[in-house]
């Protein structure tokens, strides 16, 4: 887990590479708890423990405990919070994207890394599926950009300082953001309102109504151009309140911005939603001490 963190921290690219700084670099070698002459782990040692800690939910207790003591030291809100949802492009390539009905194809011109011309064919969710990764979905940031194969990232965020309070990966099926949005404020303790803030993508009539059944005020932008006008009305925009978590919401971006760059989580090196979800969270947790260092150092002690 130590040397997890490590590799999120300093943006080691795999495993195998980590055990190869881990060799030489004493600073690693004392926040694992290995001494200077002891021999360093076998890179296939992460993937034998890494189903373990699946099976155990490892990485979300670990960030519950984060986020516990970031609550404890008065960094997180527990009234204003801010959703959204990214995507992070699988570990499968376009060709591997073929029909499901195994289609028969022209003999390979290299066995190794065949020629594939799929333009002017048709692909799409429900007739394709990705061969290396079958949980990946094509799915496109919006309209004009290309489609990549892909799973949904979604955070739910505390509006005071920007700490991850929750994380949730689902394959990018079109409504995963809204989805993954409700099950994190439905697991949100206490029973007094809150407020949720997000983009114009949670301006819809469902997604509001299921928000004030769990006693949620949707505090999300409005989208005009939405059939039927927006499902926010004066009601809310009329308080000053919905004016800050409009204000706020932008922090959820540095977020996304830190997980994707430092983490190295803007390609995922895993398959599978499940281990998809794994790995996110412990990022979030990850980016939480980070981000909690940076408060404490910025606020002298008196």
């Amino acid at each position: 887990m130590r040397a997890q963190l490590l590799q999120m921290l300093y943006s080691v690219r795999s495993e195998r590479l980590l055990m190869e700084e881990m060799d030489y670099n004493l600073l690693f070698r004392w926040f694992v708890g290995l001494n200077a002459d002891d021999e360093v782990w076998d890179a296939t040692t992460f993937t034998k423990n890494r189903d373990r800690r699946l099976e155990a939910d490892v990485a979300r207790q670990f960030l519950a405990q984060v986020v516990a003591q970031a609550g404890a030291m008065g960094l997180t809100s527990d009234e204003h919070f801010t959703v959204d949802g990214t995507l992070l492009e699988a570990w499968a390539s376009a060709k591997s994207f073929q029909s499901k009905a195994g289609k028969k194809t022209p003999p390979p011109d290299d066995g190794g890394n065949p020629t594939v011309n799929f333009h002017g064919e048709k692909r799409c969710n429900q007739t394709h599926e990705s061969k290396t990764d079958p949980e990946a979905k094509l799915a496109r940031k919006g309209a004009g950009k290309e489609a990549k194969l892909s799973y949904c990232g979604n955070l739910l965020v505390e509006n005071r300082n920007g700490l991850i309070v929750d994380a949730e990966a689902f394959e990018a099926n079109g409504t995963a953001e809204r989805d993954a949005a409700l099950v994190m404020l439905e697991k949100l303790p206490g029973t007094k309102t809150v407020t949720v803030g997000g983009d114009k993508g949670f301006d819809t009539s469902g997604f509001v109504v299921e928000c004030r059944n769990l006693q949620v005020t949707p505090h999300v932008a409005q989208n005009h151009a939405r059939p039927g006008g927006s499902a926010i009305d004066a009601r809310t925009t009329r308080h000053a309140g919905y004016k800050i978590s409009q204000r706020k919401r932008k922090r959820i971006e540095e977020c996304f911005g830190w997980l994707k760059t430092i983490a190295l989580l803007r390609k995922v090196r895993h398959r599978g939603v499940c281990k998809v979800d794994w790995i996110f969270t412990f990022a979030c947790a990850a980016y939480n001490l980070v981000r909690m260092r940076n408060l404490a150092a910025a606020v002298p002690a008196v």
